[in-house]
């Protein structure tokens, strides 16, 4: 087989994962189809120098990793607080609130998952994170690549990868302890709950919560392993093919804007 007819094979394979992966680490479908775009134009522009000193995987993430980072020099961290403003904004003007409600009912089968929304509440809580935290934790925990691949990702150093992974997942851990009403009783952020009022309210008179994964007495009072399960649930839910990406691409889309309307 040609080389690189085997190499634009290999990238197919790859592509699913790479969009969910730049589409988390921009929050913006049009975005994340650029640079992947641009991801497959640099590969085949360069394959000549790939020279397996790596999995093609893992310098095909390089390169959209260092696509994804130029793009978002140019845009601030988000706030802790932006779920919050975004809910308030809508609960305070119904024609904000009827354009979510057209997005979501654009959906045949429509049933809000709290699975779904907490991938999306945990996209918006890992964009508060510096960038280098982001790419780490992303790359470790929800795309499975080992700190050695990460390194050459990255070209952090071991121990730069660690000490972001490691700060990356307090950080995390602390903001959905302090947020999470669905898990902490004394958490502020009520929004799974309020979209599925305002969503489905048929469904919402289960009151269904948090699956009973979140109870279990080892994690109850542990944020970090809290934050470990959330992860294990979110490496299955790809953030653009799921029963209700269309609302939660909808929201995150759209979360610095609102946010800043209510500034």
């Amino acid at each position: 087989m040609d080389t690189t007819l085997h190499y634009k094979t290999e990238f197919v394979r790859l592509r699913d994962n790479l969009e969910s992966f730049v589409f988390r680490f921009v929050c913006n479908r049009q975005d994340m189809e650029d640079i992947v775009q641009e991801t497959y134009v640099k590969v085949f522009q360069n394959i000549n120098t790939f020279q397996n000193r790596s999995s093609f995987k893992t310098w095909v993430f390089t390169i959209a990793a260092n696509t994804a980072k130029n793009y978002l020099k140019k845009h601030k961290l988000w706030k802790e607080n932006f779920q919050d403003k975004a809910e308030a904004l809508h609960l305070e003007s119904d024609e904000i609130m009827g354009l979510l409600k057209n997005v979501y009912y654009t959906s045949p089968d429509i049933q809000f998952e709290i699975c779904e929304h907490i991938s999306y509440c945990f996209n918006c809580i890992i964009k508060t994170l510096k960038l280098s935290q982001q790419i780490c934790l992303l790359l470790k925990e929800i795309y499975g690549f080992k700190i050695k691949e990460i390194m050459e990702i990255t070209l952090f150093s071991e121990g730069k990868v660690k000490h972001n992974l490691s700060y990356a997942k307090k950080n995390m851990a602390l903001i959905f302890d302090q947020r999470c009403a669905l898990i902490n009783k004394k958490g502020i952020c009520n929004q799974c709950n309020s979209l599925m009022d305002a969503l489905h309210p048929e469904q919402a008179k289960d009151k269904k919560t948090a699956p009973d994964l979140f109870f279990t007495k080892s994690c109850k009072n542990d944020p970090v392993g809290l934050l470990n399960i959330r992860m294990e649930m979110i490496k299955l839910i790809h953030p653009l093919n799921s029963p209700n990406s269309h609302l939660n691409t909808y929201l995150i889309e759209h979360l610095p804007e609102w946010a800043n309307m209510k500034n």
